[in-house]
């Protein structure tokens, strides 16, 4: 029997260790070869009479990664296979089936067996588990259980949605696979996912102790009389979770995400009949899934390009890997103090600069107030909070610049302060250091003109707070070179953040297309739209915010600064109704926003929104309500994305990859559409171009598609198959 991902051993006591080990892969999945090979050991298991039993275990630091992704993005909604819609929806489920089938065969040949989870086991691999007999964790709380496939646009589809809820209940196991959340051994044994967890040591000869004691491999659902944990859909306590887990779903996703849904459905119809009806069930809404836009999009960017960008496929080929040792954070208040932390966090020495003594060292603090909160939940231990603080070095002195790989300014914004802090570090800097700024307005190019060697200038913008935001948006002046580029590049895949690249411009991609959310917003308030008609349709999009509510969280003092230097700069002088709104607010009645507790919305004493400031429906007496929902909707979502079609044109964005990521990890655009390029392709660029006309029309040239998307409408084109990114090498 040849077994290229598993290691087949049998002992003297006729057991089994099928230890999963695929070869030039970190982490096992379960892909093809894999599939194929696990077929292969089951044949070869249930015709053996001598075979007692088997222990499932990995070779790996992590159990089992669950599916290959790369391949179901691959076959999600289009690629190779029948073109007839019904063929290939036969072909889908014929694929998910046989997988789920196989599965089964899994606990059903006739053979105890025991999973001796060694590590993370996620989705198809937490699922794989379930269909074993018994189930032993190592104890270690940095193991993760999960079946988190709907935060990628899927849902379960090897028997979680069935095995899950027979083994611990629908209430426990609804919201777990709703929300994608996994639980560490200890708790998975609460909940009965696990039966035991022991020392790593003891895993598989704890395992192959249960078989040794000869046990019936036969599951409880195989067992005549079973019925699920706390009863089906129409017993009190379940049908509960039914009732108000549907309420939840559809107040938290708006019905925007169908794998959601589908889960919901396929525990519903599932749990009352047989598990193989069960897992036909599964299968078949895992194939409508499989074959919808949402799921594509969401496999495509939120799992496929993420992946590639975070692993650097932006990076310039032919340039040297670098590995930053020591960096420069220029400015030590919220944004300087966060680069410091996830900097030192990642093992990179940083010499933390501001004015003053008092104002470096509050920054510092910042990092030691993080890691007491990680300390208090368990997440951090006093030494790593030693450690990480012994390499944040905080000081006013820029003699300490001299032996850094890369600085980062992250001083206030303002071109004469930038100016100055350059001048003042470029005459320490090595000749090979890399000058970033963290600036999220100002054009890198115009900053540069002050530097000596603008070949080595960067911009290297951050998201607020910098230690919860996964994005970075590098942006390449008209003379930064490829070597900052793959330095840059190198820095953020260290703090394992995910980087993007854009070209030079106003507000480069990020703050740009953004700004047309919180624009939109004000402009429909100005046009008389009432204010919590604005908020709930905005949310409705999935917009993780109302475009008034995001307008207070950056601050309407700034959006008021910004706005009138862009008129200024353009040359307009005239003052419209989004001008006087923010002048109301912000210079009559003193509502900057969050950070004062008072904006558009009201604050209580933890910053949180407490509903719309009673006084702003004072602004006008004859607020609209009865207005089309659905051109909002459109109105809301469709500006971020023809904005973002005018980068692409303009050469602002050049990958496909870096649009949609960056408006999904930059400012929370709508995930289900898979970022705002994959939405105009969802939607179809003529369609996309027929409805931003007819808004343009009604509205106002801000929708008015660009060139770039009438000739792609003209010749049926849609942005990933005209601009395909490269595949990897």
């Amino acid at each position: 029997m040849k077994l290229d991902n598993f290691k087949y051993e049998k002992d003297a006591d006729g057991i089994v260790t099928l230890t999963m080990d695929m070869p030039g892969r970190s982490m096992n999945v379960l892909s093809a070869a894999s599939l194929k090979d696990l077929e292969t050991a089951i044949g070869a298991i249930s015709g053996d009479a001598s075979v007692k039993g088997v222990v499932l275990t990995s070779g790996k630091p992590a159990f089992l990664a669950g599916a290959d992704l790369s391949e179901l993005g691959a076959s999600a909604g289009g690629g190779a296979g029948p073109k007839d819609e019904t063929e290939r929806k036969k072909a889908t489920f014929a694929a998910i089936y046989s997988f789920n089938m196989l599965v089964r065969k899994l606990e059903t040949m006739g053979k105890p067996v025991a999973a001796a989870i060694n590590g993370t086991a996620l989705g198809g691999g937490l699922e794989v588990t379930l269909a074993c007999h018994y189930r032993v964790c190592a104890d270690d709380p940095r193991i993760q259980l999960g079946l988190p496939e709907s935060k990628v646009g899927v849902m379960p589809g090897a028997g979680g949605t069935q095995r899950l809820p027979r083994l611990i209940g629908v209430v426990n196991a609804v919201p777990l696979m709703l929300e994608g959340k996994s639980v560490s051994p200890q708790e998975a044994l609460r909940l009965g996912i696990v039966h035991k967890v022991v020392p790593m040591p003891a895993l598989v000869s704890e395992a192959k102790a249960w078989l040794k004691s000869a046990p019936e491999p036969v599951q409880p659902w195989d067992r005549k009389n079973f019925s699920v944990p706390g009863g089906g859909p129409y017993d009190k306590d379940s049908s509960q979770a039914y009732i108000i887990g549907s309420a939840l779903l559809r107040k938290q996703s708006y019905g925007n995400y169908p794998a959601q849904i589908n889960i919901l459905k396929a525990v519903y119809e599932g749990v009352q009949v047989p598990i193989e009806a069960g897992l036909r069930i599964e299968s078949r809404y895992m194939t409508e899934l499989m074959l919808s836009p949402q799921s594509r999009n969401m496999i495509r960017s939120l799992f496929l390009s993420m992946q590639e960008l975070s692993k650097g496929a932006r990076r310039p080929r032919g340039v040297a890997e670098s590995d930053p040792k020591r960096i420069a954070v220029l400015g030590a208040g919220l944004m300087g103090a966060g680069i410091a932390y996830v900097s030192a966090l990642a093992g990179i020495e940083v010499v933390l600069i501001d004015r003053d003594q008092p104002s470096a060292d509050k920054g510092k603090d910042y990092s030691a107030r993080l890691l007491d909160k990680d300390i208090e939940r368990g997440r951090a231990s006093p030494q790593k909070k030693a450690d990480v603080l012994s390499r944040i070095h905080p000081t006013t002195d820029y003699s300490g610049l001299k032996d850094v790989d890369l600085l980062i300014e992250a001083v206030f914004e303002d071109r004469a302060i930038k100016a100055d802090v350059t001048k003042r570090a470029e005459a320490v800097l090595r000749a090979d250091a890399v000058f970033g700024s963290n600036t999220s307005t100002i054009p890198i190019t115009s900053l540069a003109e002050v530097s000596e060697r603008p070949e080595s200038f960067i911009g290297v913008h951050f998201f607020s707070p910098v230690e919860r935001m996964g994005l970075v948006e590098i942006i390449m002046g008209k003379k930064t070179g490829e070597t900052a580029l793959a330095k840059a590049i190198d820095y953020v895949k260290k703090i394992r953040k995910t980087p993007i690249v854009v070209q030079d411009s106003r507000g480069f991609y990020t703050s740009r297309c953004f700004g047309t959310y919180t624009r939109e917003g004000i402009s429909l308030l100005s046009e008389g739209v009432h204010p919590a008609l604005i908020e709930n349709i905005g949310r409705m999009t999935g917009m993780p915010m109302g475009p008034l509510e995001v307008s207070d969280s950056v601050g309407l003092d700034t959006a008021l600064k910004i706005g009138r230097a862009t008129k200024k700069d353009l040359g307009i002088s005239e003052v419209d109704d989004m001008e006087k709104i923010l002048a109301w607010l912000v210079e009559a009645n003193g509502r900057v926003g969050r950070k004062a507790g008072k904006g558009f919305y009201q604050y209580n004493d933890k910053g949180r929104a407490a509903g719309i400031w009673p006084d702003l429906f004072a602004y006008r007496t004859d607020w609209r309500d009865d207005v089309d929902r659905d051109e909002l909707r459109r109105r809301l979502l469709y500006i971020q994305a023809v904005e973002t079609a005018r980068c692409f044109e303009e050469g602002v964005l050049t990958d496909v990859r870096d649009a949609d990521i960056g408006s999904i990890l930059g400012w929370g655009f709508a995930p289900w559409t898979g970022g705002t390029l994959s939405l105009i392709d969802m939607v179809g660029t003529a369609r996309f171009v027929e409805e931003c006309e007819a808004l343009a029309k009604a509205h106002g040239p801000r929708f008015a598609p660009p060139a770039l998307l009438k000739e792609m409408a003209r010749k049926g084109e849609s942005f990933y198959a005209r601009f395909a990114p490269p595949k990897a090498a």
